[in-house]
């Protein structure tokens, strides 16, 4: 029953796509658009569909995951107006390469069930196939450059340690993380703004490979951070309305005590 309701929801989809595309009767932007322009808005839905998950808002995120696959069977869609691909294609290459990075699954061979081992494994594969397509196999080839900085910097460390070309152990990254700091407080001293920003951006760097030890994506946590801030600051921002206070004009001690207060009421 799952499987036929999802083979229904793609058929539906793609009769949605063949209708915008219509020769006739399509809808002119859908179709003067290409793979490359629909990019920006694939990257916007596949944000969405995050900041829905990260909130648990369930029914966001089935809105917005169906947004996501739309625009991904759309571009599906035009590769295969130019007789490149279609999206059958691309779920049949994924399988397989799934079937092939999951031997301990799909195959009779015997692995370290061990989660290191099993990554292990996975990486060895993906660098055999990345042989296979004469690609650059560098410790870092693999990382898209466009990943969001705090991903990308977290990806590094990882790619890093695999290399074997990182801190001994967690103390010493804790006093890399320290030397970071007073090297930015020198830059900022000094007044040279490149600096600052050079040792701004090696504290930040130092602390993802902080948290990547202690199990914590950067990303995720400064964007947990971000959404309780701005949360707790809708808060300050109600309760000085319900009490009849203009907010902009409130003294920062002010501010501070309804901070203190919202805080106070999320335990």
């Amino acid at each position: 029953m799952e499987l036929e309701k999802l083979q229904l929801a793609v058929k539906a989809m793609n009769e949605v796509i063949e209708a915008i595309l219509d020769e006739e009767k399509g809808c002119p932007w859908d179709k003067e658009q290409t793979p490359i322009s629909l990019t920006e808005y694939t990257i916007e839905e596949m944000f969405e569909f995050v900041d829905a998950v990260r909130k648990n808002n369930s029914v966001e995120a089935c809105e917005e995951m169906g947004d996501l696959i739309f625009g991904v069977m759309l571009i599906a869609k035009k590769y295969a107006q130019k007789n490149e691909f279609d999206f059958a294609d691309a779920l049949t290459k994924s399988v397989a390469k799934m079937k092939r990075r999951h031997p301990h699954v799909f195959s009779n061979d015997t692995y370290d069930t061990s989660k290191e081992a099993l990554h292990q494994t996975w990486e060895k594969i993906k660098n055999q196939e990345k042989a296979e397509k004469g690609e650059q196999e560098g410790a870092f080839s693999s990382i898209p450059q466009a990943l969001p900085a705090l991903t990308r910097a977290y990806r590094i460390h990882a790619k890093a340690e695999k290399a074997g070309f990182t801190w001994d152990d967690d103390e010493d990254v804790e006093r890399q993380v320290e030397a970071e700091w007073l090297e930015l407080l020198d830059a900022k001293a000094s007044g040279d703004q490149k600096q600052i920003e050079h040792e701004l951006g090696d504290i930040i760097f130092s602390l993802t490979e902080m948290g990547r030890r202690l199990g914590v994506k950067a990303n995720i946590a400064v964007d947990m951070t971000c959404n309780r801030f701005t949360e707790r600051f809708a808060g300050m921002e109600k309760l000085a309305k319900e009490r009849g206070l203009d907010f902009n004009t409130l003294s920062l001690d002010d501010k501070d005590e309804l901070w203190n207060e919202v805080k106070a009421n999320e335990k």
